[in-house]
């Protein structure tokens, strides 16, 4: 794929992801906790927690250790919401599986990955985060299932489709 500028440029039947990931937002009290990523793609920025899913761990086990990991709290159940699918033009290829929990145990607590930040869901700071956060996280908060397709120069957003999906099965646990 040589430096596509829509995503009619990418052959999205035969794509594959370098990379799968999730993230996992924690939603109580009319306030969602996101962080300031510290380190890493998205460095600076503001994001839900997550990250790269590891060898032989679940999607569920990913988001759960990611949370632990980021913040040091552990997560109570999740729900699934749905897949986002990133191409960048410089070849990383992310499937991110998207969930959220109402409920956890600790302190969320800063890391050397993440500083915690909660936000009143009308006031979420979509200026400081990735350009694509503000299509789709208003149809996670409304309990909806989506697939979104968006493709990326670094953190520039070129192009996006996202639509909304027929809950299916929301506990994602194969392994991938």
């Amino acid at each position: 794929m040589n430096n596509p500028t829509s995503l009619a440029d990418i052959d999205w039947d035969n794509w594959q992801p370098t990379t799968h990931a999730t993230l996992l937002f924690v939603i109580q009290d009319g306030k969602i906790l996101l962080i300031r990523k510290k380190r890493g793609l998205g460095m600076g920025k503001i994001n839900g927690p997550g990250g790269k899913l590891d060898p032989g761990e679940t999607l569920e086990q990913c988001a759960s250790r990611e949370l632990q990991e980021e913040l040091l709290i552990t997560p109570g159940a999740l729900t699934y919401h749905g897949d986002n699918l990133f191409q960048f033009v410089d070849g990383l290829a992310m499937h991110v599986h998207i969930y959220t929990t109402n409920e956890y145990t600790g302190t969320p607590t800063e890391t050397d990955e993440a500083e915690p930040l909660w936000f009143d869901l009308d006031k979420i700071p979509y200026e400081e985060m990735w350009e694509d956060d503000y299509l789709w996280i208003p149809m996670m908060l409304e309990g909806k299932d989506f697939t979104g397709r968006f493709l990326f120069d670094n953190s520039k957003m070129l192009d996006y489709a996202l639509e909304e999906k027929v809950r299916k099965d929301h506990m994602r646990k194969e392994n991938l």
